[in-house]
């Protein structure tokens, strides 16, 4: 398919001084119609569903660095390796409770979930995987379950709808499901067996993240920096903890953002609330740590295959990215990397769509 992709863009490539001025053919938003927008083209065409949603971003194959450049993080962040990935769309935000609660509701009603003491589980699997934690389990949950109604529903904070704010208490296994039933509901392949938890990258459909794929898309196409957008980073461009154990922290204002530390968490902010990355996609560092397919492994990036890497076979728990609105600075690097399964007030995701 990449070479048919390739093949219809250099055909094409004599109508882009034509095209250039018209705004309708500029299908990347960066204001040029340059090979982005015929690759994006060609891979509506050739795909057998072209009605990508408005909230997948297009990321373009490509090549970049991988891992810790200023050599300052830990030794699992290096050593800095060349990786080469396939072009695919990314959520330009994070999920949100909305997006979630709408999930919830949906698949209780198919039966697939059930409710034990405020935690949502796998139906059929007892206590074994936890999907989700309400309100009543743990507080800082921004979802309400009502046990007589059988509804979920977000709920408001300090006054403030948190329908737009990114889903926490989520465990990875929530996550994946939570691919699946969006796949089924737009007609794409289910990726994952809700059973051995794999993902099957072969499907066409709704998965997380390969840890490769998000780096790149964070990186937005830049080389070498700390961050998204440069080196250095403040309040007015992502929610974090601010401290001045940093050098590279610049923030005129310090600890939790002023804006979202309400005094009630999670001091979450609405996706989008900051300026995007060099991809169209938002709070690719601070708000909530993301989860990628990935186990984690300290030595992959030693052994990492250079094309298309998914991470190691097996392992203990799977890899999360981009930092948090609780934690400081040197979490929201690109390059830093923890691991996470279970459920946690600063932890959500970000979805992917393979075509």
């Amino acid at each position: 398919m990449r070479n048919s992709i390739l093949i219809l863009t250099v055909l094409l490539s004599s109508a882009a001084l034509c095209l250039a001025a018209c705004p309708p053919a500029d299908l990347t938003g960066d204001c040029f119609v340059d090979y982005e927008d015929f690759a994006l083209m060609a891979a509506q065409w050739l795909t057998t569903d072209p009605c990508i949603p408005d909230d997948m971003v297009y990321i373009p194959d490509g090549t970049f660095e991988m891992g810790d450049s200023f050599n300052e993080g830990g030794s699992d962040d290096r050593p800095v390796h060349t990786v080469t990935l396939d072009s695919f769309f990314m959520g330009q935000y994070e999920v949100t409770n909305g997006q979630y609660c709408d999930y919830l509701n949906s698949a209780l009603s198919q039966g697939l979930i059930a409710v034990t003491s405020g935690v949502v589980y796998q139906a059929g699997s007892g206590t074994s995987y936890p999907y989700c934690d309400t309100h009543s389990s743990n507080g800082y949950s921004q979802i309400d379950y009502n046990d007589v109604t059988e509804t979920f529903s977000v709920r408001t904070k300090s006054e403030r709808d948190m329908s737009n704010d990114p889903i926490v208490q989520v465990s990875w296994y929530r996550a994946v499901a939570y691919c699946n039933w969006r796949s089924q509901e737009e007609g794409y392949e289910q990726c994952y067996d809700l059973s051995s938890w794999d993902c099957d990258f072969g499907k066409h459909g709704y998965r997380l993240a390969t840890e490769a794929e998000w780096e790149y898309a964070a990186r937005g196409g830049l080389s070498g920096r700390r961050f998204p957008w440069g080196d250095t980073i403040t309040h007015s461009q992502a929610n974090y903890y601010s401290s001045s154990m940093w050098s590279f922290d610049t923030s005129p204002t310090r600890g939790f953002h002023p804006i979202w530390n309400d005094g009630v968490g999670p001091y979450t902010s609405p996706v989008g609330s900051f300026a995007s990355s060099g991809y169209g996609l938002y709070d690719m560092a601070g708000n909530v740590w993301e989860r990628c397919n990935d186990w984690y492994s300290s030595s992959y990036y030693s052994s990492s295959p250079m094309n298309n890497p998914t991470g190691p076979t097996t392992g203990s728990s799977h890899v999360i990215r981009g930092g948090c609105w609780g934690l400081d600075a040197w979490d929201s690097r690109v390059a830093e990397r923890l691991k996470f399964d279970g459920r946690n007030r600063e932890i959500g995701f970000r979805i992917v769509l393979d075509f």
